[in-house]
């Protein structure tokens, strides 16, 4: 997420393994050892020869997945680390029978893939214990937000509507959901799923596989392309799909946890440091920049913030080799340019332009920051946390994007401190701190009180695109600098062990004690669930169909901005409702971003009836202003539910309306005569 952009390009930071047919003999052309690098830096030489060639690792061990080689300064970074494709293994021997036994490699692969499916349910279990009847998580409306995209999603794959924008929320104006939260690629791929088990058990897949799958695409990149480790692999894959910032946007963010394509646009711009045909190279790499723009525009934009920063970091520390390689670089990011604008014109006029199209964010930035004392306390959902231990630190149980802990601050510290000369840690070392510095906000606050020191963001305040993010989530970017940080010590370490056999079993030994030391307090518990609203049967079993026609409003009463949601999520969007949750403007005349709507006076009414705050009379006035606003819904139907106050709703839609029918679980008024 951090170092990959359809705009600006990393030039060098990580190992990109070259192939077979590339890489010399052992002993020829290649760098020299890990020991022999810091001996030459002690005393101040490099060595004029190359050391003698070692014995070819046998495969399977960690020497035929890590080089014995580090990178710094005097060695090129890309000629440092090896893929494991690239080391010749041995055939794999048939099973006795029928079928083959598969290699050793790919039953790895399996295995840590499957770890990783287990630590997500782990995480996301409490919900799958009863997919319609529990809502998972501290944010049950963001949860009922994301159902409602599932569905609308999979009804605009059946009636091949319009996806980045809707009147079936909000009627009649509509949505915006360029402007919300997207997610149309997801949505279209769990189409199948969202018909024949609904949009609860579509999200929960989406809020599962989004852990377990950037854990796996992670480590997938990693040991095939950037440390050539499978431990480190592992190790990274772990920390950037498991870290705080995951598990808290686990709690009704899933545009933001989806973050499976993140490594291999990470992947694909280092890349750009190769030589190679230019233009297959760009359309790659635009083809999974448009790919993510359909999953999260907000995470495609953090992934080009990080590319910035550590180009910029780049830049400074390697002036010469940056502008070498900066032509064919630019002119790759100008073929994905292209190829991405051609796909996302459309929804890119719609967000900035389009209907309904907000800017900004509500309310203060600041009010959505972090605070130093986050980065080495722990999470409310970590095992080393609790319900107290991120108070006044976060702006709420979703936005803990750093909650690192001490033990990992230190680790990380300690890791750039002993690969100071590696370009890429310093790289890292770079964006992890800046993007950190840009998640407390315009102020330098140590705990919940908020200081005077300016911090660094104020520099950025007001910069378009800049003022719709939630400033906590710069943090993001600080997580996976950090996971990739520990993926490149890991597999300095494992190629030491490798290489030098009479220390690599306690070296090993020391490796896990220190991870685990580090991480295990860091990591998540289960995510918490309760008990969900039902939905009436009347809506659940299809019956409304009778009632209300295609793209036509059912107006619930009250009118409930959830209570919208959750019905036309339970209908598949089969009708419209009125208001909703989502971001839109304030008006139709400043396009200042808002949550929601202005309610109708009608509405109005209702809540303050069913809240008994009001008797349920009705007068002229407010008759006649009853008929306007169901004409301005387009309703057919008004619908009240079984409800604390359901005399009072009942007689004064009786008074507005005419005598109410009764309909399976429902009390239902047809408008469609004063509506049509």
């Amino acid at each position: 997420m951090t170092l990959a952009s359809p705009g600006c390009g990393l030039p060098v930071t990580f190992a990109v393994p070259r192939r077979p047919s590339e890489v010399a003999p052992p002993g020829v052309g290649q760098p020299v050892g890990f020991a022999g690098v810091t001996a030459a830096y002690s005393s101040g030489k490099l060595p004029t020869s190359p050391p003698e060639a070692p014995a070819r690792p046998t495969p399977g061990s960690a020497g035929a997945v890590v080089d014995a080689a580090s990178a710094t300064d005097a060695a090129p970074v890309t000629d440092t680390v090896r893929s494991a494709d690239s080391v010749p293994t041995a055939p794999a021997e048939p099973r006795s029978g029928r079928g083959r036994r598969l290699p050793t490699g790919r039953l790895i692969d399996l295995l840590v893939g499957l770890a990783f499916l287990l630590g997500a349910f782990w995480v996301t279990g409490r919900g799958w214990l009863d997919v319609h009847g529990r809502l998972l998580g501290s944010r049950p409306d963001d949860q009922g937000f994301n159902e409602w995209m599932l569905a609308y999603a999979a009804h605009a794959v059946i009636h091949l509507e319009n996806p980045f924008f809707t009147t079936l929320q909000n009627a009649p104006e509509g949505v915006n959901l360029m402007s919300n939260v997207g997610i149309q690629l997801p949505g279209i791929v769990l189409t199948p799923v969202t018909l024949l088990g609904g949009a609860p058990l579509s999200y929960l897949v989406l809020i599962t596989l989004n852990l377990a799958g950037t854990a796996f695409t992670w480590y997938w990149v990693l040991s095939r392309h950037l440390v050539g480790s499978r431990p480190a692999a592992v190790v990274g894959g772990l920390f950037c799909a498991f870290a705080p910032a995951m598990v808290t946007h686990s709690n009704g963010h899933p545009h933001i946890t989806a973050q499976w394509l993140v490594p291999f646009l990470v992947w694909r711009v280092v890349r750009l440091t190769r030589s190679g045909s230019p233009v297959r190279d760009g359309l790659v790499l635009g083809v999974l920049v448009a790919a993510q723009f359909f999953i999260s525009v907000e995470i495609l934009f953090l992934v080009a913030l990080g590319a910035l920063l550590a180009t910029v970091a780049h830049l400074v520390l390697r002036p010469r080799q940056t502008l070498r390689i900066a032509p064919r670089a630019l002119g790759v990011l100008a073929i994905a340019g292209g190829l991405v604008l051609l796909v996302t014109a459309y929804p890119l006029w719609m967000q900035f332009a389009g209907p309904q199209h907000r800017i900004g964010h509500p309310g203060d930035p600041d009010v959505y920051t972090l605070r130093l004392r986050s980065f080495v306390a722990y999470a409310t959902e970590s095992i080393g946390g609790g319900p107290d231990s991120a108070v006044g630190l976060a702006p709420n149980t979703t936005e803990q994007a750093s909650f690192f802990g001490w033990p990992v601050v230190v680790l990380a510290a300690a890791a750039v401190a002993a690969l100071r000369r590696e370009l890429a840690v310093r790289v890292l070392a770079v964006v992890a701190l800046v993007s950190g510095v840009l998640a407390l906000g315009s102020t330098l606050s140590w705990g919940p009180e908020k200081s005077d020191i300016p911090a660094p963001f104020v520099l950025l305040r007001g910069l378009p695109i800049v003022d719709a993010m939630v400033i906590a989530r710069f943090a993001l970017i600080t997580t996976v600098a950090l996971g990739l940080l520990f993926a490149l010590a890991v597999a300095r370490l494992d190629g030491l062990a490798a290489r030098t056999p009479q220390v690599a079993a306690p070296l090993r030994l020391l490796t896990a004690a220190a991870l685990v030391g580090a991480l295990l307090p860091m990591l998540p518990t289960p995510l918490p669930a309760k008990g969900r609203v039902s939905v009436p049967q009347f809506v659940a079993s299809g019956e409304w169909r009778h009632h209300v026609a295609d793209g036509r409003t059912l107006v619930p009463v009250p009118v409930h901005n959830m209570t919208s949601i959750n019905w036309g999520s339970a209908a598949l969007t089969g009708f419209a409702v009125p208001q909703g949750y989502f971001l839109g403007p304030t008006s139709p005349t400043d396009d200042t971003g808002r949550w929601g709507t202005l309610p109708r006076p009608t509405a109005l009414l209702l809540t303050a009836v069913g809240a008994g705050a009001r008797p349920p009379t009705v007068s002229a006035a407010e008759r006649k202003q009853a008929v306007a606003d169901v004409r301005w819904w387009r309703a057919d139907a008004v619908v009240l539910p079984k409800h604390a106050h359901e005399t009072e709703l009942k007689t004064f839609l009786d008074a507005c309306f005419g005598p109410g029918q009764r309909v399976r679980d429902v009390w239902l008024w047809d408008v469609r005569p004063l509506t049509r």
